[in-house]
């Protein structure tokens, strides 16, 4: 007698189909199952092939096939299903010489990271159609000194002095972006609707302070690379407040480095020497609508 198998029934969980290979010996004893006794699944799915002379038995099945069941867990995928082994009768049709059984199968899969066996291609996701929920971008907004080369100690100045602002993006593994400043209000509270409040830039980029007569509020042209965007504000007070403390709250934006700056995505400064609005980059007609107010 031939030694029984070590493992009468195999399993190959693929990409999206399970392998199943039944030795006919199934349980070891000598004596051989017919194939036409074996089925897969809650939906009896029959075998490949049927050959009497094979000593092994193959089910080839989709995941989703032959009434499997799905089982989702935090980490992982488990499809189910069933060998089941009924023995019909041979010889006298009153009598069998086998038990019928039923084989638990499982493919487990990971819900996280890739399972193809197909070739990964890397491709940028823009950002304006991806959000990572795991990669969230990181903006910042820092006094500088006066020649933009550290963070300034000191929050304090005095009436005459400028402000040097400077705003940045982290953007990881996004796309190359490039960051706006879409509006800046001060306000003596730092809730930025409270009121007095004061507008430096508004419009989606319109530094409108630089349009009072007694400022150089400006942005720096060119940029030190399109993650940072770099402004200057004369200093100010409240008029009748006696406090010192001024809050500046900016919402910040990114676009996608090789779109084109546009009405909505703009950096202008107004040039007091030509009386036009100019953008840090692009063409002059985005800042039009800096004088009129109308920007979408």
């Amino acid at each position: 007698q031939a030694a029984a198998p070590l493992h009468p029934v195999a399993v190959q969980c693929q990409e999206a189909q399970v392998v199943v290979t039944v030795h006919r010996d199934l349980f070891g004893t000598g004596r051989l199952v017919k194939a036409v006794d074996l089925t897969l699944g809650s939906a009896a799915c029959l075998p490949l092939a049927r050959d009497v002379a094979e000593s092994v038995v193959t089910f080839v099945v989709g995941l989703h096939e032959c009434g499997s069941t799905l089982q989702m867990t935090p980490d992982s995928l488990i499809y189910k299903t069933i060998l089941s082994y009924k023995p019909t009768p041979s010889g006298n049709p009153v009598i069998v010489r086998t038990n019928a059984a039923v084989v638990p199968i499982e493919c487990h899969y990971p819900r996280k990271g890739n399972v193809s066996s197909k070739a990964i291609k890397p491709t940028w996701a823009p950002f304006r159609s991806t959000l990572s929920a795991e990669e969230k971008l990181m903006f910042s907004l820092r006094l500088m000194n006066d020649d933009w080369s550290t963070e300034r100690l000191s929050n304090g100045f005095q009436l005459g002095e400028s402000l040097h602002l400077q705003a940045d993006v982290a953007s990881g593994d996004h796309v190359p972006l490039r960051l706006f400043v879409d509006d800046c209000v001060a306000t003596l509270s730092p809730d930025r609707s409270s009121s007095p409040r004061y507008a430096l830039i508004d419009l989606s980029g319109c530094l409108v302070d630089g349009r009072s007569d007694d400022t150089t509020s400006t942005f720096i042209s060119p940029r030190p690379r399109q993650e940072t965007l770099q402004f200057t504000v004369d200093a100010f007070k409240f008029a009748g407040d006696h406090g010192n403390l001024i809050y500046i709250t900016c919402h910040l934006k990114v676009s996608p480095a090789d779109q084109a700056p546009n009405p909505l995505n703009k950096a202008c400064s107004f040039n007091k020497a030509s009386s036009l609005w100019a953008p840090v980059e692009g063409t002059g007609d985005i800042c039009s609508c800096c004088e009129t107010s109308s920007c979408p």
